[in-house]
C-alpha cells in the first residue's frame, strides 16, 4: 500500500526544498513562482527502528522497508479555483493525493521573495483554504443540481441520501469550514462522501518551515499558526527545510547525528514528518521475516488478517486459511521464530483477527 501525500503551499515557502530532502527525486528549487509545473513524485523510505532490529536478528538476503509517495505540487495563488496560475491543473493534482502537507513560511529572509510581499503564515493558510473550499463548493453545487430533483420528487432513497450529504457539506463550506468537519453516521453516507474526493475532506498537516534558530522551539509565526488551527482537525509540525537540506548533504549517518545534536534535535525533521504522515492517514506496519527477506508492509489501522494478506497478493486474501502471528516484542526478546514457537508465543488467528502494529505475520492460504 503506497501512501501518497501532496505538498502544497504558496510559491516560495520551501515546498520543493522540503521535497528534495524527502526524496531522491530532485525537483527544481528556484526563487520564483511555478518552478514546479508538473507534479514531482518521489518514493521515500519510512524510518522504522523495528525493521532494523529484525534485520539484525534474522540477517536476511534482502530488506524491503515500507515506502511513502510524496508529490510536490506547484505553488497555489489567489484565484486558483478559477484557474489563476494554472490553478485547475494543480487542484486536480491535489485531488489525486491521500493527504495534504501544507507548507507555511515561518521565517524571515529578504533574499527570498514572498508572493504577497510579507511573511504571514496565517494569511497564507487562509488563502489556500479559501481556494480549496471554493473548488469543493463548485463540485458540490454541480452534484446538487443533478441530484436535487430526483431526491425531492422521485422517491429515490439513494438520491435522497446523496442530496442530504451534499447539502450538509455545502452548508459547512458556505461557513468557511472544510468538508472534513462534517461527520456522517451511516456507512452509506460515509462512502458517498469519500467518493466525492473533495479537497477539503483530506487530512491535513501544517508544516511550519522555520529558520535554523527556530528548529527546536518554533517562533512567533509558529505560535500564530498554532492559535489559528487550534479548532481544526489538523496537526502541526516544525521543520527547518534548509537545515534538512544541509543534513541531506552529509555523507554518513554519524555525521548527520552529530549535526542534529549540535542544533538540539534528536532526529531529523524529515523522519518526524514521514512518521507523522503515517499517523495522519491512520496507517500501521506489519512485518514478514525470513532468511530470504525481511519486509515491512503498510496497512490501514483496523484491517483484518485476510485484508492484510491481500496486500502481499490478492490470492492470499481469496484463499486465506489462517495467520500465524508473532508479536514483535516476543521475537526480539527470544531471538528467533523457532524460540518463539518453543515458548508457545506464536498465535494462530482466523479471518476476524485485527492485525496490530508491529505484528510479524505468516499467512496460510489455498487457491
Amino acid at each position: 500500500m503506497a501512501l501518497q501525500c501532496g505538498i502544497v503551499g504558496l510559491p516560495n515557502v520551501g515546498k520543493s526544498t522540503l521535497f528534495n530532502c524527502l526524496s531522491n527525486a530532485k525537483a527544481q528549487s528556484a526563487n520564483f513562482p511555478f518552478c514546479t509545473i508538473e507534479p514531482n513524485v518521489g518514493v521515500i523510505t519510512v524510518p522504522d527502528e523495528r525493521l532494523n532490529k529484525l534485520v539484525e536478528i534474522v540477517e536476511p538476503k534482502n530488506v524491503v522497508p515500507a515506502t511513502v509517495e510524496i508529490v510536490d505540487i506547484a505553488g497555489l495563488v489567489k484565484g486558483a479555483s478559477k484557474g489563476e496560475g494554472l490553478g485547475n491543473k494543480f487542484l486536480a493534482n491535489i485531488r489525486e493525493t491521500d493527504a495534504i502537507l501544507h507548507v507555511l513560511r515561518c521565517f524571515d529572509n529578504d533574499n527570498i521573495t514572498h508572493v504577497d510581499g510579507s511573511v504571514d503564515p496565517v494569511r497564507d493558510k487562509e488563502i489556500i483554504d479559501y481556494e480549496l473550499q471554493l473548488k469543493d463548493l463548485e463540485t458540490v453545487e454541480a452534484r446538487i443540481a443533478r441530484t436535487q430533483k430526483q431526491a425531492q420528487t422521485g422517491g429515490d432513497k439513494v438520491a435522497k441520501m446523496q442530496y442530504d450529504v451534499l447539502k450538509q457539506i455545502k452548508d459547512a463550506l458556505d461557513q468557511g469550514l472544510p468538508a472534513r468537519s462534517v461527520k456522517f453516521e451511516t456507512p452509506d453516507e460515509q462512502k458517498f462522501a469519500r467518493e466525492l474526493f473533495l479537497l477539503t475532506s483530506k487530512p491535513v498537516m501544517y508544516v511550519c518551515n522555520v529558520d535554523d534558530a527556530s528548529a527546536v522551539n518554533g517562533n512567533k509565526y509558529v505560535d500564530a499558526v498554532r492559535e489559528a488551527v487550534k479548532n481544526e482537525d489538523a496537526q502541526i509540525l516544525i521543520v527547518a527545510a534548509q537545515t534538512e537540506a544541509d543534513i541531506a548533504e552529509l555523507d554518513t549517518w554519524e555525521e548527520r547525528q552529530e549535526f542534529l545534536a549540535e542544533i538540539g534535535l534528536e532526529e531529523s525533521g524529515v523522519a518526524r514528518l514521514i512518521r507523522a504522515a503515517y499517523a495522519l492517514l491512520n496507517l500501521q506496519t506489519y512485518f514478514t521475516a525470513g532468511v530470504v527477506e525481511v519486509r515491512a508492509w503498510t496497512f490501514l489501522r483496523g484491517s483484518k488478517a485476510p485484508q492484510c494478506a491481500g496486500i502481499i497478493h490478492t490470492d492470499f486474501e481469496k484463499g486465506f486459511i489462517r495467520a500465524e502471528v508473532i508479536k514483535y516484542e516476543d521475537f526480539v526478546s527470544l531471538g528467533s521464530e523457532a524460540a518463539v514457537k518453543e515458548a508457545g508465543k506464536m498465535s494462530v488467528e482466523g479471518k476476524e483477527y485485527v492485525v496490530q502494529d508491529g505484528d510479524i505475520m505468516h499467512f496460510r492460504f489455498n487457491v
